[in-house]
């Protein structure tokens, strides 16, 4: 029943927030653009309910030259490809913003496991010993607020199974809350996210 009510919460929150923040969206691409010509957007490819592949839309944080599909933390000097703007959009998590379109097309909520990349199969595998993938990928999660890039692979996926046992509207809440917190602080948050 949750799930179902789960996903109106998910299109009213985040449809009002597009509309709230709209004029974020424009000074945000305007910045962007100013400092790195390209593109406005990152696209790429995650892992989405039921291991069903989707796009997750981002502010891009990283020159346009990047390699493509390599986590950050991958690339042998992540901080010469990061924008200067680019590290105040994923200190402030400013650059997940776009990510209010994935959760109005259903691709995404704004809780629950966030999406792995198509290519973390380490991450993925885990995941299913829980049941983690047959949920909706969220904007933030249990993982996220317990530890966010911090954690290995292995506690990542029990805390996405937690999750599992324990969805709710209360337990949803206090992820919200506790993630807004997170992101005052900067807790948790480690260059190549």
């Amino acid at each position: 029943m949750y799930i179902k009510v789960k996903r109106i919460l998910d299109i009213i929150i985040s449809a009002a927030a597009i509309l709230v923040f709209w004029w974020l969206f424009v000074l945000i691409a305007v910045i962007i653009l100013a400092e790195d010509r390209g593109s406005i957007l990152f696209r790429q490819r995650r892992i989405g309910k039921n291991k069903s592949e989707f796009y997750i839309y981002k502010f891009r944080t990283m020159k346009t030259d990047t390699p493509k599909d390599v986590p950050t933390h991958m690339l042998a000097d992540p901080q010469m490809y990061i924008t200067k703007v680019g590290r105040f959009l994923r200190k402030s998590s400013l650059d997940e913003l776009p990510q209010l379109f994935n959760i109005l097309k259903g691709e995404m909520s704004i809780v629950g496991p966030r999406p792995a990349l198509y290519n973390q199969y380490d991450l993925i595998a885990e995941r299913d010993k829980y049941g983690a993938n047959a949920l909706t990928p969220g904007l933030t999660g249990y993982a996220q607020v317990n530890g966010r890039d911090e954690l290995p692979i292995d506690v990542k996926a029990r805390y996405d199974g937690e999750y599992v046992k324990n969805i709710g509207f209360i337990t949803d809440v206090k992820i919200i809350l506790k993630t807004v917190a997170t992101v005052i602080t900067g807790d948790g948050v480690k260059e190549g996210r």
